[in-house]
């Protein structure tokens, strides 16, 4: 982690946290990130918030089959069609959102959560996807075996093992200091507070105005097309994160990111600048371009992904770090 007398690397172990449920960790790009675990409260709320959007979607979907069966006469269909579309929506809601609000599902959003890498990388749609599968194994299967009753004459039993294995994952979060369930032991993933401040959403919309088509706003710092193409939604994320820092390395974090970007995108301005309006106005920039190309549906997860437009910065020289 940057300090004032070293250098951060990727390799290097992060800092010892300041408070029990803070953890710092090392970018790839060596940026040093802190975050406060989620409590475990947020994150049960979270997920009774997804499971009743959940139901409410799978009412409406049943009740527009009855209805439909109902004039067709086609009621036979009911039964198997609500069970697919119970399986479908709950095997891929949460995966959908997560992939497509980078960590986030409405649940969590609501209550300013989302998931990361523990390592700090970009969250991988394997680590996604592996961390919610698991949720049937922990979740779904021994509340449907609940629900649907054992054979007769088994019931005490039945109903206490699978309670058993329903608390075993439901309390594991509750025995271990980083509040993980099982589906984040496998994905190598946390679960995060991520308030919003309004300090990014101030940026933001300084951004919005445009200086001519190859160059973006910023009067101060202003960054050509190509410059901002380099990046992509995974590195604004993490300028996010670094600009909601506070703290005693604060100043020498944002050095250390200053400097980074201006290598990367072969910054030719002012070399001494102040860092945080710089990166500030950096944000600003990005965040504008990746919304403008978002518009033309045009989605730049991060700066691995090639899929930028011709003439972009998006080709073997891009990549690095």
């Amino acid at each position: 982690m940057a300090t004032t007398s070293t250098r951060v690397t990727p390799n290097q172990p992060a800092p010892a946290a300041r408070s029990k449920g803070e953890r710092r960790i090392v970018t790839p790009e060596g940026v040093p990130l802190t975050f406060q675990l989620a409590e475990r409260g947020e994150r049960a709320a979270a997920v009774l918030i997804d499971l009743v959007i959940m139901l409410v979607a799978l009412g409406a979907v049943v009740l527009s089959f009855v209805f439909v069966s109902w004039q067709l006469g086609f009621s036979e269909i009911i039964i198997g069609v609500t069970l697919l579309l119970f399986f479908l929506i709950r095997t891929f809601y949460f995966v959908y959102f997560e992939l497509r609000w980078q960590g986030a599902t409405p649940g969590k959003r609501a209550l300013g959560l989302r998931v990361i890498d523990r390592k700090g990388g970009y969250l991988r749609p394997d680590a996604v996807f592996a961390r919610n599968i698991l949720r049937e194994v922990e979740l779904f299967l021994p509340l449907t075996l609940l629900l649907a009753g054992p054979e007769q004459g088994s019931s005490a039993w039945v109903n206490l093992l699978t309670l058993g294995w329903l608390s075993v994952f439901i309390l594991l979060p509750f025995f271990n200091k980083d509040r993980l369930r099982a589906g984040d032991v496998i994905a190598g993933t946390w679960v995060v507070s991520a308030p919003k401040t309004l300090l990014l959403s101030d940026v933001a919309a300084g951004a919005k105005a445009k200086q001519g088509p190859n160059q973006t706003a910023a009067p101060e710092f202003p960054f050509s097309r190509s410059q901002l193409e380099i990046y992509g939604i995974y590195e604004l994320q993490t300028l996010e994160d670094v600009l909601r820092q506070k703290g005693p390395q604060t100043q020498e974090t944002l050095r250390e990111v200053t400097l980074r970007v201006q290598r990367k995108i072969g910054w030719t301005g002012e070399e001494k600048v102040d860092y945080r309006r710089f990166l500030e106005a950096f944000y600003a920039a990005l965040r504008a371009h990746l919304e403008s190309r978002l518009l033309f549906g045009e989605r730049r997860e991060n700066k691995h992904d090639r899929k930028g437009p011709p003439g972009s910065a998006d080709g073997p020289g891009a990549t690095g770090s």
